[in-house]
């Protein structure tokens, strides 16, 4: 297991590789180095499918001569390589064109604090313990009922990381972290009707992680309730998203206001800030600082400090998300989100999940989202889905085989509700969302 001595020796790698970009004349630099460790096993039908070890590493480093830049990597950290890796970035950054917006965040920006965020938490977990984890989750869903035929089998990771980032402005700073999971795919059929379905649980502790057993048998019931689904007939109604799948719209939402597709032009949400894009209920918000968050960090990938704050409130779009040379190409600030956003946060409302099923009443309960018809440029959406059909409130049965249709712009403006149901389990933290009205093309 990594500690911190092993932070501080990386630290001083990172420390020899800005002193080597000086030495060969850069004006500035940033490096960048990582080194992780893991285990994943995978058990099928009871057996040991895969064992794996992880141990790697990796450096980059980026100079600037002026305003022309250059970077290079490698998995080497021997003193012989630091020098070819520098050397390499300063011989491409001597013949690359300048770019005025080029070059390291200000200094006034970066990070200064570093509060305990309860990242690293090590999990002494052997291959014999693992592989009796990844038994008991898979061996809970084939005994769930006799529909379950099938295993694509149960696997558990733990991994743990430091990452470590420097540049010529001072900064140099390294974090130790973890992360650590288990899921489960399995398949049900029923006369000529066969689904597959999963459930996976994934925590900085492993003592947060959900029972082996219960990962197991939550996969093995959704399963089961998508067996003998249905298509239905091309029409429009309210569609809900399940927690899972709200990520994706947040995901498209975020992808939208960042500084690439920003200044590139390329974004159906161009020239919003301060207008009003959501219904006044809904506020989103990122929370870098939260203890044990899946996203959580005091800086970005530039060193620069990260903050709490609004992105939506009120349904008014109140900040972009920029790294410091997409801000510089609008004229703007970076907002510490070089790597993107940390702890996407979507407030909840009243609602549970039964509570949002009440509001849908009747319409098309979406649980699983297929292909990628997003369109950023013009906010087209068109991708392939699965889910239930609901009327009064009620589940009737399951669906397959559609289309969900409509504008982001459009849909984001006719949000009707979003659920308290929030799923924890990434860096972007959303209930179920309800829209108002989607088309649905089927048989």
């Amino acid at each position: 297991m990594q500690n911190q001595e092993d932070t501080e020796r990386l630290k001083n790698i990172v420390q020899t590789l800005l002193d080597e970009a000086k030495r060969q004349g850069a004006t500035a630099a940033e490096a960048g180095l990582s080194q992780e460790n893991g285990l994943s096993v995978t058990a099928r039908l009871g057996e040991v499918e895969t064992i794996e070890h992880h141990c790697d590493q990796g450096l980059g480093v980026t100079v600037f001569f002026g305003q022309r830049k250059g970077s290079a990597s490698s998995t080497d950290l021997s003193p012989e390589a630091i020098k070819e890796t520098v050397s390499a970035a300063c011989s491409i950054a001597r013949y690359t064109s300048e770019d005025e917006f080029a070059g390291l965040p200000d200094k006034a920006l970066l990070a200064t604090g570093f509060p305990d965020l309860d990242l690293n938490h090590p999990w002494a977990l052997s291959a014999d313990d693992a592989i009796a984890l990844a038994v008991e989750c898979e061996s809970a869903a084939l005994s769930y009922h006799p529909d379950i035929v099938n295993s694509e089998g149960a696997s558990v990771n733990t991994h743990q990381g430091i990452r470590v980032l420097g540049n010529s402005l001072g900064f140099l700073q390294g974090r130790l972290s973890t992360r650590h999971s288990i899921s489960c795919s399995v398949v049900a059929q029923r006369g000529d009707s066969m689904q597959r379905d999963y459930w996976y649980s994934v925590s900085r502790q492993s003592d947060g992680l959900e029972a082996a057993g219960e990962i197991g048998v939550k996969a093995a019931e959704r399963t089961i309730k998508r067996l003998e689904a249905r298509r239905l007939s091309t029409r429009q109604c309210p569609v809900l998203y399940s927690a899972e799948m709200a990520s994706g719209l947040l995901g498209a939402f975020i992808g939208a206001i960042s500084g690439g597709s920003l200044y590139r032009k390329s974004t159906f949400l161009l020239d919003t800030l301060d207008t009003q894009i959501f219904p006044d209920f809904v506020h989103i918000h990122e929370q870098p600082l939260l203890r044990g968050g899946l996203g959580s960090s005091a800086y970005d990938g530039e060193g620069v400090a990260t903050q709490t704050r609004h992105i939506v409130k009120d349904g008014f779009l109140r900040g972009y998300v920029l790294d410091t040379y997409s801000a510089r190409k609008l004229g703007m600030q970076t907002t510490g989100n070089a790597g993107g956003v940390h702890n996407l946060t979507i407030t909840p409302g009243l609602h549970d999940f039964q509570g949002m099923l009440k509001l849908l009443d009747t319409g098309l309960l979406v649980t699983e989202c297929m292909g990628q018809g997003v369109n950023r440029v013009n906010g087209s959406y068109s991708r392939g889905a699965a889910g239930f059909w609901v009327e009064h409130g009620e589940i009737q049965y399951p669906v397959e085989e559609i289309t969900i249709a409509g504008n982001l712009k459009d849909m984001f403006k006719h949000i009707v509700a979003t659920g308290n149901d929030v799923d924890y389990r990434g860096n972007t933290r959303t209930g179920s969302i309800l829209i108002e009205r989607m088309s649905i093309a089927g048989e």
